[in-house]
């Protein structure tokens, strides 16, 4: 019965708005029939009988994570296109009876295989860890019980447990509810919160009108429910129209830029890899050798260990920002961290303690009031939104206990009123107590305590009180009653002819060392900029005490009046934007982002939600509402601006040691492979057999594995860099030319200078194209002089182990296998002047392509 019925539910929806049957519209059938149709109880299910579910539906996920098994990680290694290449290569060598040649390429791809499954395997076991300490749980009823469970692991016919902040987990129904308010705009894109409650609607109602159903993606704004779950995963609305648009998060800007390099690298080899076969073929020489010869060269340009070098690159990168305190949710964001050059963030628990106490509770005179405390106590006590630092602090100085009066109904908090609102009984019927931010609840009001009418003379001495005291960053939060009659229910036009009951003063002070956060970050060339919803006032003292440019403020009001292209021209020179909405935060960082910045916002609450999204880069600290760190790229395991300084520095150490690699593939790599294609289009043989291009490839790999461990520069993390295709290309081209130059060199030498035959000659070119290999890859590794700057250890231990390695290849048992055959000693000789000449070639080029070296001023930042 629970297997039909689940199938039932789950399957194939209508799109929302159209008429949808009985069957599929599970918010026209009641809870009683839903519960017995899932087998399932209002005390939700046993933990055998989920753990079954979860079996049979799958979990609860629109995009899915693939368990890491060691199968796996093979698996993608031998799906390489390079690696089937060299297998396709193996295979046309056996069929020809080569079978040396076949030999080593194929013991060339498993020795590939097994360095770049090792280093992969650990790298995947690690994200995954990292994963799961950044799960998001929700609540639900297991063997009658509240338990947190993840919510991949939620099921059809769970019970959850739903609060203000909680994530909507899936698809269900409401059994219970009190002043349930959800927000729905992921789906709907309305932006006030939906009120839900039990019952049923008609199979044929859209979806922002099913007011007992809820749904997955959506979040509680206020009050609190049990549901029960229908539908998970792809059975959902969320899931439906996720997998019609394919959703996925937008592409960084380094992941397109890698991408780029790796289609214009492609291109390349293909390229290559046509018009050698053509040139070769076409000139006589026998197709099988020329083939193998085309696909050694393609794979020694391509660049194929970049997606290893990658993912191990951004594993270290994600492992010690957790030792720093920054959990990676998404670990493609890592570069766009340290690449950021601005920071937004609101300014309590960041730039201030975090800690809120009320100064005191005011009548409209100015006067210390108990009967203002008293309201805004019964108001705090039994609004069922947020929690937040203002009601706590209310609450401490007023603990209502067991004395508060039942609540009739609840107006919860948006970000458009600014104000919550709750009725009580009273004798004569009832009472609405609102609180919330001055202005908002000011324009409300009709009269102040004692019946006076609300004039402007009135309005203007009540105004200039409150400023007084923002002016001196005490927060100032207003409480305005009315009387209302007895009835069923209440609304947001209930909020209006109010009368003003006064003020309420809060204090939250700067953090002792946040100021040289502050300037460490701009040092580092990230700018942070304060945007609060908060008084103006306010914000202008909270950044002066912490040494933002205080004077450049922008209100909510102010940017109400600004077209796009007007704030595009003033965002750079504001710091602080105050009285914002949540949509004008996410409109700040679009237009920072159109003046070319890398944007970071961090947020913790639910208005945060849409400015997250926009930004380059999201922050949540780890006590986030579960929409927040659902959206955040890192979770923060302290709210410390110092935590996210560390970040910034170890993003940038990751996106520098991508880039090492990637100029060391775009510089001897692929001057080598150039020369050895144009070489052997005139000489009367090939530069290199197969076999040999493909071990000096293999060899030179080695030690670009350590790139990812390699030491950075502090120069490297002083400031932020961006992928830039047109530096790039001109380092790929000019560091190319010099590369083939020397390798020109190399064959005058050899041919000239020793009359090399032709097995001597591909001796001694292997032997000076791996050295060159090897060593380009120590000078762009930094932008100081070579031997001023220590590699990893890695790096440098097999550098230093495979230099005289190389010497050594043609002295070994068995190298003539490989076409190698013992050299001179002058014939060394020269190969080691010319590779000395090279790197001191490479050593000049090098300042011009790369810059000089900044010198870092830890007291005074950084200069050339």
């Amino acid at each position: 019965m629970e297997q039909r019925a689940a199938s039932r539910l789950q399957g194939a929806a209508p799109a929302p708005g159209a008429p949808a049957s009985p069957e599929t519209g599970f918010w026209s059938v009641d809870a009683a029939t839903l519960i017995e149709g899932l087998s399932s109880s209002k005390e939700g299910l046993s933990s055998n009988d989920a753990a079954a579910r979860l079996k049979r539906y799958g979990p609860n996920q629109i995009h899915g994570h693939e368990q890491v098994t060691r199968l796996r990680v093979i698996a993608a290694q031998l799906r390489s296109p390079l690696l089937l290449l060299l297998v396709f290569a193996a295979l046309t060598s056996i069929a020809t009876g080569e079978w040396v040649d076949a030999a080593i390429v194929l013991a060339i791809v498993l020795a590939s295989t097994w360095i770049g499954y090792s280093r992969e395997y650990a790298a995947q076991t690690t994200i995954a860890a990292l994963r799961a300490r950044v799960r998001t749980h929700a609540t639900a009823l297991r063997n009658g019980f509240p338990s947190p469970v993840p919510i991949e692991e939620i099921v059809p016919g769970d019970v959850v447990v739903l609060s203000a902040g909680s994530l909507v987990p899936g698809d269900g129904v409401v059994l219970e509810a009190t002043d349930l308010f959800v927000s729905e705009s992921a789906l709907t894109g309305e932006s006030y919160p939906v009120e839900k409650a039990p019952g049923t609607t008609a199979a044929e109602t859209a979806l922002s009108h099913r007011t007992n159903a809820v749904f997955l993606g959506t979040n509680v704004r206020s009050g609190t429910a049990r549901c029960l779950i229908v539908g998970t995963g792809i059975h959902t609305e969320f899931g439906r129209v996720a997998a019609r648009l394919s959703l996925a998060p937008p592409d960084t800007h380094f992941e397109r830029g890698i991408r780029r390099f790796g289609y214009l690298l492609t291109t390349a080899m293909l390229v290559l890899i046509v018009v050698v076969f053509t040139a070769h073929v076409l000139r006589g020489r026998p197709p099988v050798e020329t083939l193998l010869f085309a696909v050694a060269l393609a794979v020694g340009l391509s660049p194929e260990l970049l997606p290893a070098i990658l993912t191990i690159n951004l594993t270290r990168g994600a492992r010690a920002m957790s030792q720093h305190g920054v959990l990676v949710r998404r670990l493609s964001a890592i570069e766009n961290l340290g690449s950021m050059d601005v920071l937004c963030t609101d300014k309590t628990g960041t730039l201030t303690e975090g800690v809120v106490r009320l100064e005191g509770a005011y009548a409209p005179d100015g006067t210390a009031s108990r009967d203002v405390l008293e309201l805004a106590a019964l108001n705090a006590a039994l609004e069922t939104g947020l929690s937040n630092l203002l009601d706590d602090a209310i609450l401490q100085a007023r603990d209502m206990g067991d004395t508060r009066p039942p609540k009739l109904a609840e107006i919860p908090f948006d970000a458009v009123r600014k104000r919550t609102s709750v009725v009580i009984p009273t004798e004569e019927g009832a009472r609405l107590i609102t609180k919330g931010a001055f202005g908002p609840v000011l324009d409300a009001c009709a009269n102040v305590a004692g019946g006076a009418a609300l004039d402007d003379g009135t309005r203007a001495t009540l105004t200039a009180r409150a400023d007084d005291w923002s002016s001196h960053g005490i927060r100032v939060l207003a409480v305005a009653t009315r009387a209302l009659p007895l009835r069923d229910r209440y609304t947001r036009a209930d909020e209006s002819t109010l009368e003003f009951a006064g003020f309420l003063t809060f204090l939250d002070r700067p953090k002792a060392d946040v100021a040289r956060t502050i300037a460490e970050l701009a040092r580092l060339g990230v700018a942070v900029k304060l945007i609060t919803g908060d008084n103006a006032l306010v914000a202008r003292h909270v950044a002066g005490l912490v040494e933002l440019r205080a004077a450049s403020l922008l209100t909510g009001s102010d940017l109400r009046r600004l077209p796009d292209e007007a704030l595009w021209a003033v965002v750079d020179r504001t710091d602080v934007f105050a009285e914002v909405d949540p949509n004008q935060k996410e409109r700040i960082i679009t237009a920072l982002r159109k003046r070319g910045h890398v944007v970071g916002f961090l947020g913790d609450g639910v208005n945060d939600a849409p400015a997250m999204h926009a930004a380059d880069t999201s922050l949540a600290v780890d006590q986030a509402v579960d929409v927040a760190r659902a959206v955040a790229d890192f979770v923060l395991l302290e709210r410390d601006l110092d935590v996210i300084r560390r970040g910034i520095e170890e993003g940038r150490r990751t996106f520098a040691n991508t880039m090492k690699y990637v100029l060391t593939t775009t510089s001897a790599n692929l001057g080598n492979m150039i020369s050895m294609a144009a070489a052997s289009l005139f000489l009367p043989f090939l530069p290199l057999l197969a076999g040999q291009i493909l071990l000096n490839n293999f060899l030179s790999d080695i030690p670009a594995v350590g790139i990812a461990d390699d030491s950075v520069d502090a120069e490297l993390v002083a400031r932020p860099e961006r992928w830039n295709m047109g530096f790039i290309g001109r380092f790929m081209v000019e560091f190319g030319l010099l590369s083939s130059l020397f390798d020109v060199l190399t064959f005058v030498v050899l041919l000239v200078g020793f009359a090399a035959t032709p097995v001597a000659f591909r001796t001694a070119w292997f032997i000076e194209s791996l050295l060159t290999e090897l060593l380009i890859a120590l000078v762009v590794r930094t932008r100081r002089p070579l031997f001023r700057s220590r590699p990893g250890t890695v790096l440098l231990v097999t550098t230093v182990v495979l230099v005289p390695f190389a010497f050594a290849i043609p002295f070994l048992p068995y190298a003539g296998l490989l076409g190698f055959a013992p050299i001179s000693i002058s014939m060394c000789a020269a190969l080691v002047c010319i590779t000395v000449l090279y790197v001191a070639a490479a050593e000049a080029s090098k300042r011009y392509l790369l810059g000089p070296p900044l010198v870092v001023n830890l007291a005074g930042g950084t200069r050339a």
